[in-house]
């Protein structure tokens, strides 16, 4: 019997895809339909590709699911990818910057829920939950980097390139090039071209100079109205797991869990103030 953890996640990640086809269809008809789609279908192509490919991890006794992956794991992807491009794209970033910001926002979730879902039993790292980050392999965040990154790079690159009818091939191609993308860095992982002892610095140089760089060009966001939908997903992943976490106890296992879910949940509720009628800002 799945823990009712699962079973509530699921049906969160379920509504959360009726809201984001519910904003894409009214904002730009079939076509935007198709491009959140398309980070769905990457969300679900970069799972399998990853478990073929490596074999790091398995998924708990999800409900829904399509062959040995759920169904609201592909959700997820799908709904962090789009509701951060829509962030970013009413940001002042220039176009190159865009998907390291999409990039950081989903880390910032990932940092919140890891380490949380693998003591629901959500997924197993096969790895002592002390060992690196909580049992939390740190080749996990520099994936989620890449992983969001190259999708956004790719589906934005061929949407400037593409021309009328050719822009339904923009979100077929960024399902390819991020599946690559996918691919290379999980080759990256195995064969640690890295030097030994250099790896974990090597993510944190990636991130925190990823970071660095979003503050030296300090983009003014929320430059034009935004759907409440680009603060409630975020949002949602976070209090999600803080409250599921305080309520099985997890997030306690250890405390520093629930201190790194808080600052994460700040940061984030911060960040997407302008989207609620109650606040306004402009710089970050």
């Amino acid at each position: 019997m799945p823990h009712f953890s699962l079973i509530l996640f699921e049906l969160i990640m379920l509504l959360l895809l009726a809201f984001c086809l519910r904003h894409a269809w009214q904002h730009a008809g079939w076509l935007r339909v198709w491009e959140f789609s398309s980070g769905v279908v990457f969300g679900w192509l970069l799972e399998w590709a990853t478990i073929m490919q490596l074999s790091a991890y398995e998924y708990g006794d999800f409900v829904l699911k399509i062959g040995p992956l759920p169904l609201g794991v592909g959700i997820g992807w799908g709904v962090i990818i789009y509701t951060a491009m829509l962030f970013s794209d009413a940001s002042s970033l220039p176009l190159w910057a865009r998907p390291i910001s999409d990039a950081l926002m989903a880390l910032n979730i990932d940092l919140a829920m890891d380490a949380i879902a693998i003591r629901l039993g959500m997924w197993d790292w096969g790895r002592s939950l002390s060992s690196e980050y909580f049992g939390v392999p740190f080749a996990n965040f520099w994936a989620w980097f890449w992983v969001v990154f190259s999708f956004s790079l790719a589906l934005r690159t061929l949407k400037q390139v593409s021309y009328s009818g050719w822009r339904w091939l923009a979100p077929l191609g960024a399902i390819v090039l991020g599946t690559l993308g996918v691919l290379g860095t999980n080759t990256m992982i195995v064969d640690l071209f890295i030097p030994a002892g250099l790896y974990e610095p090597s993510v944190a140089v990636i991130v925190f100079g990823a970071l660095g760089l979003l503050v030296y060009l300090r983009p003014k966001y929320n430059l034009h109205p935004l759907d409440h939908l680009v603060f409630w997903v975020p949002f949602t992943f976070h209090i999600y797991f803080l409250i599921i976490g305080l309520v099985t106890g997890v997030i306690l296992q250890p405390v520093i869990l629930l201190i790194i879910s808080i600052i994460m949940f700040v940061v984030s509720v911060y960040l997407h103030l302008d989207h609620l009628p109650f606040w306004r800002k402009n710089e970050i």
